[in-house]
C-alpha cells in the first residue's frame, strides 16, 4: 500500500511540476494598436474627439459660436468637441487653448491633435482638429461651414503656426 501511495504521489508531483503550455499572444492589428504617444484610454478619447468633430460637418459658421444649432467658430468647435468627448473644459479662444495644451512637432501629429494657423496676423488666430492622413477639420469663416481640408494645401502650409496635443 505504501508503494502504491508513493507511486501515485510521485506521478501527481511530476504532473503538477511541469511547465504549463504557453498560449500564443495574438498580435494586435494596426487598427488595434494605440498611437505611440497615447495610452489606451487616451486613444479612445482621441477616437471620440475625431468622431464628434466629423459629426459637425456642414454646421454653419458663427463668430463666437459654440452651439451647433446656431453655428460654430473654430475654437468654439474645438472646445465643444473636446468637452463632449473627454469632459475637459477648454477656453473659447485659440491662443488660450494653445497655452493649455502640449506643443508637438508637426511630424508627431496624430488624430485628435490640434493644429493652429496665422490667418489674420496673429500666430494662433485659427485652429482645427487633425484627423490623420494630412487632413484636419475646422470651422472656417470663408464659405461658412465646418469642413475637412488638407493641411498640405498651399494656403494652410503658409499659415501653419503649431501643432499641439491634449494628451
Amino acid at each position: 500500500m505504501r508503494r502504491l501511495f508513493a507511486a501515485c504521489s510521485l506521478a501527481l508531483l511530476a504532473a503538477c511540476g511541469g511547465q504549463p503550455a504557453k498560449r500564443p499572444t495574438p498580435t494586435p492589428t494596426p487598427a488595434e494598436r494605440p498611437a505611440p504617444h497615447l495610452r489606451l484610454e487616451d486613444q479612445y478619447a482621441a477616437n471620440e474627439i475625431v468622431l464628434r468633430a466629423m459629426g459637425l460637418l456642414d454646421t454653419g459658421y458663427l463668430f463666437g459660436g459654440r452651439n451647433p444649432e446656431a453655428g460654430l467658430d473654430c475654437s468654439g468647435m474645438v472646445s465643444l468637441v473636446v468637452e463632449q468627448a473627454t469632459g475637459l473644459l477648454l477656453p473659447h479662444n485659440a491662443a488660450q487653448i494653445a497655452s493649455r495644451t502640449r506643443k508637438i512637432a508637426r511630424s508627431e501629429l496624430r488624430a485628435a491633435d490640434l493644429v493652429f494657423f496665422n490667418t489674420n496676423g496673429k500666430p494662433y488666430s485659427h485652429m482645427g482638429i487633425y484627423l490623420g492622413d494630412g487632413r484636419f477639420i475646422h470651422a472656417p469663416s470663408s464659405r461658412g461651414k465646418v469642413r475637412v481640408e488638407s493641411i498640405d494645401k498651399a494656403y494652410w502650409t503658409q499659415r501653419f503656426t503649431a501643432a499641439h496635443s491634449l494628451f
